[in-house]
């Protein structure tokens, strides 16, 4: 009797836990899950592979879970998340250090593959949904340039960040982001200086920083 008592109970248990749950994936759903897409774009970006792409944003999205209440509402959660991926492509890709991250799984297994399912919804926005953004001289001559003007460029540019939240992501001066922009957009101008006369763009004109 006891024990059919106890087994009454455990799905009580388990479902108030499921409520608590289920209104955090509500919110999580609300401010994080729409910018899926874009931080697939930079993941690809920072890795230059589809696969790495996904579990970078698949580790992005677990952990941001994790520490959601730690999120201030009313911020931008996009940036939020773009930190966030950023910091975890250099502790995991760049230093190739892959063990599993310290995430309950299991707590939150089935909402994530509901977050997949949005993101496998657009499996267009890998290299080839960036480079349908502009034309192919634009995407190859951006593609081309050194690592820290085509991250500004790309960060600022494409995903409209401003000056401070990309020296928060890139770490560093505001003043430095500012610069690589100037240089990134004038390497890239004249690289792109017969694409450019070829649709009516005036190269002449100096670019003010």
């Amino acid at each position: 009797m006891s024990d059919s008592k106890h087994k009454k109970n455990a799905p009580e248990q388990k479902n108030a836990l499921s409520e608590k749950e289920k209104i955090k994936q509500r919110e999580f759903q609300e401010e994080a899950v729409g910018h899926i897409n874009a931080l697939y774009n930079y993941a690809l970006h920072l890795t230059m592979n589809p696969d790495d792409a996904h579990d970078l944003v698949q580790e992005t999205y677990l952990k941001a879970y994790k520490f959601f209440d730690s999120f201030e509402k009313g911020t931008n959660c996009k940036a939020w998340l773009f930190k966030i991926l950023k910091n975890n492509y250099i502790n995991k890709f760049r230093k190739n250090a892959r063990e599993p991250g310290k995430v309950d799984y299991d707590l939150i297994k089935d909402f994530y593959h509901t977050i997949k399912d949005t993101q496998s919804e657009s499996e267009d926005l890998n290299a080839g949904y960036l480079r349908s953004l502009m034309h192919d001289e634009v995407y190859q001559a951006l593609n081309a340039l050194p690592e820290e003007f085509k991250e500004v460029i790309q960060l600022c540019d494409i995903e409209g960040f401003t000056y401070e939240e990309i020296a928060n992501m890139v770490e560093s001066p505001i003043g430095t982001v500012r610069s690589r922009l100037y240089r990134g957009r004038k390497l890239l101008r004249g690289n792109l200086n017969e694409f450019a006369k070829k649709h009516g763009y005036n190269t002449e004109e100096e670019e003010t920083q």
